[in-house]
């Protein structure tokens, strides 16, 4: 169903070939041998140009004579992350990774995309239902009657399509606001394909200091960088509106409605997000108060990176170290579980999909070596969604000890109807040019999560991560699991959840409760 895709789910128009044996160290094009790295001139290449990143270790004087070896093995250094020991460079010379890997100093080096620069593709990152014309023209109506009447009771009044957000109520938003919106001072920063800050729902809480385009894996600090462009997915200003649309009488209202959100593009306009990116996008986090990061997606081109693949275990490296400063820093950094119906805990699992910028091939990974980054890195909090009758949506990946909370991400109608006012079982949220529409997945659990993270950072302000995740679980609404999940009622079981209802494969720690969060 299209309507259940997201940032975490592509479909690739592309053929499925055979089980995937190659490494992305080995590419067509180009027959230039690399010289060493000890060589006393670069090496000139006319391969496919790729971006790769490698992961020093020794510090910044070891990072200068490896970004020499980048140079004479036929690389360019896009930028360093000497901070985290990486570097992002890139290359024509097919040979670059197997090169700059053998260079003292360097503890792994891998390309980041399979498709070369800039990438292309026929990705679907999901198609939102924009709300109807009788439903815009309810907003417009709300919307012009808050202006008139100088709405000072904004923060205080529903906002006029709160009622079709059967989310909040979910998960004791709607009391909770009673109590607080959030801190102005919490920031939660969307890594995602942009955020529109021009819409009325984001204007009023957007942090512009800390949004930034992040796409080559260079900061790009132009005003407006971090907007989707035309065309582009609308996911990141839907997951921005969920988790910090205003309560100002304007169209819906995020979980916590009075923090700041900045948006943190890290998507191409074809809708992947490359390590590079990733890497660039948590260090700029770390380094711009950012207290919670969200991250709706996965790190292309592999839906798994394997740590046996010499290419893959790099990307897994960068991120890792990436992830890892952002939260010394003080950020909490959460994720989606994705959309896959997996077990992310099986003893295998069958990956047809990647690389999805080129050719994917089904392979069978071991999941215990094979991750979903960054949601299966250490540290970082993973969500999986529930739909409207509050149990797991038809499309989430679970699994014990995987799987940290659960949070509201929608499913279909048919699967799990909302109550009466509520009419679907989507989620409802912004959408770029000033609308707003529903989407479903994983994507919308995850921003759930990450705004009851930032209503406890405001009811916490001097908490550190670590206390942040512990609370959020803590606090969380036990679940139990259901006696059977057949959740198209065909009589075939559909996932098998274990556990008790303090930890299980579906939910984790329970439910996130935004009440218990602004509750001291």
């Amino acid at each position: 169903m299209a309507h259940l895709r997201s940032a975490r789910r592509r479909a690739l128009a592309l053929p499925v070939g055979l089980a995937l044996t190659v490494s992305l160290g080995f590419l067509p094009g180009g027959s230039a041998t690399a010289a060493t790295a000890g060589g006393p001139s670069p090496v000139t290449a006319d391969g496919p140009k790729l971006s790769y990143v490698v992961n020093t270790y020794g510090g910044r004087a070891t990072a200068t004579s490896v970004r020499k070896a980048i140079d004479r093995a036929g690389g360019t250094v896009v930028t360093s992350y000497d901070q985290i020991g990486v570097i992002v460079a890139t290359s024509q010379n097919p040979d670059f990774a197997k090169t700059v890997r053998e260079v003292r100093g360097v503890g792994s080096a891998g390309a980041t995309r399979n498709a070369p620069l800039p990438a292309q593709s026929t990705t679907d990152i999901g198609t939102p239902r924009e709300l109807t014309a009788e439903e815009v023209a309810e907003v417009a109506r709300a919307t012009k009657s808050a202006a008139g009447n100088g709405r000072a009771d904004a923060a205080d009044a529903p906002d006029p399509l709160e009622p079709l957000q059967w989310d909040l109520p979910a998960i004791k938003a709607d009391q909770a606001h009673k109590k607080t919106l959030g801190s102005p001072r919490v920031t939660v920063a969307v890594i995602d394909t942009g955020v529109d800050d021009t819409h009325p729902d984001l204007a009023p809480n957007f942090d512009r200091a800390a949004s930034v385009n992040c796409v080559t894996g260079k900061p790009d600090t132009t005003d407006g960088a971090w907007r989707p462009g035309t065309g582009e997915s609308p996911h990141g200003t839907h997951v921005a509106g969920e988790i910090a649309a205003a309560r100002n009488g304007v169209g819906v209202t995020g979980v916590a409605p009075g923090v700041k959100v900045a948006g943190i593009k890290a998507s191409t306009p074809a809708g992947y997000f490359y390590a590079e990116a990733v890497v660039c996008s948590f260090v700029w986090a770390a380094e711009h108060g950012v207290d919670v990061t969200n991250n709706s997606y996965y790190t292309d081109p592999w839906y798994f990176n394997c740590t046996t693949d010499p290419d893959q275990k790099a990307l897994v490296d960068a991120v890792t170290r990436a992830t890892s400063y952002a939260e010394r820093r003080g950020t909490v950094n959460v994720a989606a579980a994705g959309n896959e119906n997996y077990d992310l805990a099986a003893d295998s699992l069958t990956d047809p999909s990647s690389p999805n910028d080129g050719t994917p091939a089904t392979r069978v990974v071991d999941p215990s070596e094979c991750l979903d980054i960054p949601t299966q890195l250490p540290g970082v909090v993973t969500v999986s969604s529930t739909g409207a009758k509050g149990i797991k949506s038809s499309f989430s990946n679970y699994g014990p000890g995987v799987v940290d909370v659960a949070a509201p991400g929608g499913d279909s109608t048919r699967y799990q109807p909302p109550a009466p006012p509520a009419t679907s079982g989507l989620i409802l949220g912004p959408l770029p040019g000033g609308t707003w529409g529903y989407m479903a997945g994983t994507s919308m659990a995850s921003p759930h999560a990450a705004g009851v993270a930032a209503l406890l950072k405001s009811t916490h302000p001097h908490a550190s991560p670590a206390v942040i995740k512990a609370l959020l679980k803590r606090q969380a609404t036990e679940v139990a699991c259901p006696e059977t999940y057949d959740i198209d009622g065909d009589g075939v079981v559909d996932a098998v959840c274990s556990g008790d209802k303090r930890a299980n494969s579906f939910y984790g720690a329970g439910l996130v409760d935004a009440l218990a969060a602004v509750s001291k």
